[in-house]
């Protein structure tokens, strides 16, 4: 076999381990060495004795024709955010340098199961909280279409080790954007998948050790292929025996053939406005679906944008707190006693937050079950399969930057979260599409929405777009 296999998707590398085309050591290694030669900086941890160690075991029971998970064989990198029994997790931040997990995050432990072997860690800004994947661990990630551009972030180690090959597929996560903007930068599929369907515990942040983790942050694979990522979710939503869970996932399947799907598309909001570029690609989108036969009509949203994402972040910054010390928490509270009752600044804005009542967030919750009701109205009375949006204002922004100008127009720098963060809050699948470029060859990708459990409708929709456009996806 030749380095092109690292190349093919994750169902692609999987069929010649099956076929005995080649052994999951010697995968492993071709993966290694692309990780050797990359110049990007996505891969920042590896432990590959233990990774052979995996790979041979997988080789072995290959061998006896012994069952085996979906996965088996499969090497895999991991985002640095997920704690990896004996490998070091650090979340990218300085005071987790040197810290070596006793145990898996839950979602690891599932792809664990399943045979995949861990052969690194991704590269993630601090604790997870930058749109840039940047950290003074280990350095910035570099963009494979553009080394000048940014991967965006925080699952932007993640996102480039895909679109650069250096594995077939990655465990992101996604709390505000934070898996679908590098899977949009990047030009790979990134499945955001129903919220609670993968377990967080063990994801960082919250500190290690910690049961529970934010309300919202939600893990999911990112990979070259929406087939690879149907994979990815069955594995991750597999119990590991360590779960001892009684409950088994079982998502409906994609219930309708192209020429028969009822999609919407929410193309543009003057609360979040795109560029030319991102424009066109989702006219583009929508012609192809048309031309095949779907029912393809514009909408103008099931919900009112600017109102659905102040309720997000009011709800982000409470689900921050939880590990604020206390002195650092007394002196936000007085801070926020200090506010003009009529500023409306964002520091305003979040110390309010920050600062909440535990009833001000009952009643923020209340509502934000009450949007959820509006979205199950919006697919289900209204009957749409699918919604369309734009993944993100623009293309990748240059490596840094603190501007987000769309079309010549300076926005917010969080615009470029804007329409993720439509469905960050409800827990609705969401799945990123890279489905062109622009003129400067950097890729655009879409969003698609479902109603909650309906990952697969969106895995198999994004399959049928891979096919309808063709090499404009690439």
């Amino acid at each position: 076999m030749t380095t092109d296999l690292t190349h093919q998707p994750a169902h692609v590398q999987l069929q010649a381990l099956d076929r005995r085309e080649i052994s999951s050591r010697e995968l492993l290694d071709l993966h290694l060495a692309q990780i050797d030669a990359s110049q990007i900086n996505a891969v920042v941890t590896r432990d590959d004795s233990t990774a052979h160690a995996a790979a041979h075991a997988a080789d072995e029971r290959r061998a006896r024709n012994e069952s085996t998970g979906i996965l088996d064989g499969l090497p895999l990198t991991i985002k640095d955010s997920f704690e990896t029994a004996g490998l070091r997790t650090t979340s990218g931040a300085e005071d987790l340098a040197d810290h070596v997990p006793a145990r898996d995050a839950v979602a690891v432990a599932r792809l664990r199961h399943q045979g995949a072997v861990i052969m690194g860690k991704t590269n993630t800004p601090a604790y997870c909280q930058d749109l840039h994947t940047d950290n003074s661990l280990f350095g910035p990630t570099l963009n494979p279409h553009d080394p000048k551009r940014t991967t965006g972030g925080s699952s932007g180690g993640p996102a480039a080790a895909v679109a650069a090959h250096l594995t077939p597929a990655d465990l992101g996560s996604d709390l505000a954007g934070s898996l679908r903007l590098p899977a949009h930068y990047c030009g790979v599929y990134g499945l955001r998948p129903t919220h609670r369907l993968v377990p967080a515990r063990g994801h960082i942040p919250r500190p290690p050790g910690w049961i529970t983790s934010s309300d919202m942050v939600t893990p999911g694979p990112l990979a070259r292929h929406p087939r690879d990522l149907d994979l990815l979710l069955d594995a991750l939503t597999t119990p590991s025996p360590a779960e001892n869970s009684p409950w088994i996932i079982k998502l409906p399947t994609a219930r309708r053939p192209v020429d028969q799907l009822r999609v919407a598309v929410w193309a543009e909001d003057a609360s979040c406005p795109v560029d030319r570029d991102t424009a066109d690609a989702l006219a583009a989108v929508e012609q192809a679906l048309a031309s095949a036969g779907a029912n393809v009509r514009r909408t103008a949203g099931p919900v009112r944008f600017a109102d659905s994402l102040q309720l997000f972040e009011q709800l982000l910054h409470a689900t921050a707190t939880a590990t604020t010390d206390d002195e650092a928490g007394a002196a936000e509270l007085a801070a926020a006693r200090d506010l003009r009752e009529d500023d409306a600044s964002p520091r305003a804005a979040f110390l309010r937050h920050r600062t909440q009542t535990h009833r001000s967030w009952l009643r923020a919750n209340e509502e934000r079950l009450r949007l959820r009701e509006t979205w199950h109205r919006f697919f289900a009375d209204a009957q749409h399969d699918v919604l369309i949006t734009p993944a993100a204002p623009t293309a990748a922004i240059p490596a840094g930057s603190r501007c987000l100008t769309v079309d010549g127009v300076e926005r917010s720098f969080f615009d470029q979260t804007g329409w993720a963060n439509l469905t960050s809050h409800v827990g609705l699948p969401s799945l990123v599409v890279p489905v062109g470029r622009n003129a400067d060859g950097l890729p655009i990708g879409v969003q698609l929405v479902g109603p909650a459990h309906a990952d697969r409708t969106l895995l198999a929709m994004a399959e049928d777009l891979t096919s309808l456009l063709g090499e404009a996806a690439g």
